[in-house]
């Protein structure tokens, strides 16, 4: 949603729902994540995917809020699956990939 890449989005809604996710946190992703009804672990997941898809980096405070929460080894692998989600986006939009047709 962040990068605009549709295909990325519908795959990861089909998913998310899959996973048990409900219409209007699927939505909330799209306007204010209050609305989602998030814990705060994933207040912290989601603030955190926002700034890194954002600046490219973690201040500080963002950077102090997601280490308080998971162990250094989880911090790494989230900006590393941030990171490829994102030049995942840049090549699915640069190659003009159109979403999946479900039938």
């Amino acid at each position: 949603h962040l990068r605009g890449c549709v295909y990325e989005f519908e795959h990861h809604r089909r998913l998310g729902k899959r996973a048990g996710l409900t219409d209007d946190q699927v939505q909330a992703l799209t306007t204010d994540l209050a609305e989602g009804s998030w814990s705060p672990r994933e207040q912290i997941l989601l603030a955190s995917t926002d700034v890194l898809v954002g600046t490219k980096d973690l201040d500080d405070a963002q950077w102090a809020r997601i280490s308080a929460e998971l162990p250094p080894k989880s911090v790494i692998e989230f900006v590393m699956l941030v990171g490829h989600y994102d030049m995942l986006a840049t090549t699915l939009t640069t190659l003009r990939v159109q979403p999946d047709v479900r039938r």
